[in-house]
């Protein structure tokens, strides 16, 4: 990355310079996304400009081999924060990864000492324990309650016939 630094200008220059070992060790995860979402940021645009600028140039030489070598700074640039963006991308799922370990270690730790919060624990919020409530009551339904409404109403109908006679 230091190859490119002469072609960055001094806004990007100071988003490059947080990406020094000991700054980078002194951010949490979400400091971390926070930066790898402005690199990410500053890589796109700069792909895109030379992505414009090298397909203007196949237009006016007519091929895309000669019209590489044409877009040098404009794809040093890109060059430059493709290598930061792999940086700090490493260093988040380096955080990222020791984070989920600790709370993996926690959790066991809990389960290991019968506090789990899982769904068979007897810990409820507020400390009442839940009672076993109402049994339910079966009804036998043919699969909606439009349906089963139509049907009695069907039924109803019949029944109505009949009793006119």
């Amino acid at each position: 990355m230091d190859d490119y630094l002469w072609v960055l200008k001094d806004d990007e220059l100071d988003l490059v310079r947080e990406l020094e070992p000991k700054r980078l060790k002194a951010l949490d995860e979400d400091d971390l996304l926070d930066l790898h979402r402005r690199v990410r940021r500053a890589r796109n645009k700069h792909v895109k400009n030379y992505r414009r600028k090298a397909a203007r140039n196949v237009e006016e030489l007519g091929a895309r081999g000669k019209a590489a070598p044409k877009g040098g700074k404009s794809r040093w640039r890109a060059a430059a924060f493709e290598e930061a963006l792999s940086v700090v991308s490493g260093r988040l799922a380096h955080v990222a990864h020791v984070q989920a370990e600790a709370l993996k270690d926690e959790r066991l730790a809990q389960a290991r000492a019968g506090k789990s919060s899982g769904p068979g624990s007897s810990d409820r919020p507020g400390g009442t324990k839940v009672g076993p409530g109402r049994a339910r009551s079966h009804q036998k339904t043919t699969g909606g309650k439009k349906r089963d409404a139509s049907t009695r109403a069907q039924g109803a109908r019949r029944q109505g016939k009949r009793d006119s006679r």
